[in-house]
């Protein structure tokens, strides 16, 4: 009976991952925007920050120098539980400094919570929402293509998420690779057949009328997850700004990589419980694409667990002496069709970066360690699992500034 069951979950698999694949197709392509309005729309461009002296001034700097008007955008830094000079920065730099201190209730979903419930009770109202981490950079005309998503209807746009320090390490270099595969294999193909995008975290942008009646009520660990799956299930799908983009400042060493990732997928699993069986019974009853993808996105987490515990099963069933005791789906298929199907897989990569027009030689050359960082999400994601009921949030340290001039002149 276990046979049959190892050998099913493979189909499962490999299906899952086959869906995944067709999807990257998709992304081949890119539409040109032309849809321009004037400057109009105004904006709260809120930063969470927690302890972040070192880089939140670099980040206000950087967005008083936008290419849009200044009397249509104010900036609030929320200075969440912050024992540091964030808050002192902050007024420093004449923006504005709003103190939150609950330790009972820590992480960027509460403080978010919060600083919306305090932005409704201001005198002046704003049409849109930004939220950024304090570690981050923007594109100057940011605000500029957000105004013209929101003049064109949009209500919940995410912005293209870029890495400010790609070479810092072999670990920077790996997350640099991912977010430029994801922006570009993941998240526009997904742009391109209509379907829902997946908020990133930060560079996201929200019609201050849809927040103030949903409310942000995503205080998970993984807060842009759940409120991507908010909006899908009331027939919102967020999008895609391909033009915005957001640099943000990735961990250094691994063990601050997998801390952060960590965390990640123990959020992962609980917007998983919480969401899969509602929004796919939701989008299997209307027919809707976009819900049955997005239920099938929360879901991730578990295909990245399962293919990780089958495969060292079947990898120690063939070390085993005597006969292997399971199946393996890759006996049953063509070899050429194996090889091909692999080869697809790892070629996406250096494809991604080629239609990105990455031009760094070091990071195609980080490729080399790269498959080291993808299987080092088998074993974090199966620990993640158990401890997924862990909902302790952990601050990712800033060691340096970094300046949009530095970015601009790799």
């Amino acid at each position: 009976m276990i046979d049959y069951f190892v050998f099913t979950m493979q189909v499962i698999l490999a299906f899952m991952g086959v869906y995944q694949l067709i999807f990257t197709f998709f992304g081949y392509y890119k539409r040109k925007r032309s849809v321009h309005y004037p400057a109009q729309k105004s904006f709260a461009v809120l930063i969470a920050a927690h302890n972040e002296e070192k880089v939140v001034g670099a980040l206000i700097e950087n967005l008083k120098k936008m290419d849009y008007p200044k009397e249509l955008y104010d900036v609030f830094v929320i200075c969440d539980n912050c024992t540091d000079r964030t808050a002192d920065i902050a007024r420093e730099l004449g923006v504005n400094a709003c103190v939150r201190n609950n330790p009972h209730l820590r992480g960027k979903g509460y403080a978010l919570e919060w600083m919306l419930k305090e932005l409704w009770k201001m005198p002046r109202s704003y049409d849109g929402v930004v939220v950024l981490d304090a570690d981050n950079l923007v594109s100057l005309d940011f605000l500029q293509h957000m105004n013209n998503d929101l003049c064109s209807g949009k209500q919940v746009i995410q912005a293209y998420l870029d890495t400010k320090n790609p070479h810092d390490s072999w670990i920077t270099a790996a997350y640099g690779v991912t977010y430029w595969y994801c922006n570009r294999l993941w998240q526009l193909p997904r742009t391109n057949l209509g379907l829902a995008n997946y908020l990133g975290g930060t560079g996201m942008v929200f019609e201050s009328n849809l927040l103030k009646e949903m409310g942000w009520g995503a205080t998970s660990l993984v807060e842009d997850l759940e409120f991507t799956v908010r909006c899908v299930q009331r027939g919102i799908n967020p999008v895609m700004n391909y033009d915005a983009k957001v640099y943000d400042e990735k961990p250094l060493t691994f063990k601050a990589s997998a801390r952060q990732r960590l965390r990640w997928m123990q959020g992962h699993f609980a917007v998983a419980r919480r969401y899969f069986f509602p929004l796919m019974w939701q989008g299997l009853k209307e027919m809707n694409l976009s819900k049955i993808d997005t239920a099938i996105y929360t879901i991730n987490v578990y295909n990245v667990m399962f293919g990780f515990i089958f495969s060292a099963i079947l990898y120690a069933d063939k070390l085993l002496p005597g006969e292997p005791h399971f199946a393996s789906l890759y006996d049953y298929l063509p070899s050429l069709l194996v090889m091909t199907l692999t080869a697809i897989i790892y070629v996406q990569f250096p494809i991604a970066l080629m239609l990105e027009k990455v031009k760094s030689w070091r990071i195609y050359l980080s490729l080399i360690t790269y498959p080291i960082f993808l299987a080092s999400w088998w074993p974090i994601t199966v620990y993640a699992f158990f401890t997924q009921n862990n909902k302790t949030w952990s601050h990712t340290q800033h060691t340096r500034v970094i300046r949009m001039e530095e970015i601009q002149g790799k």
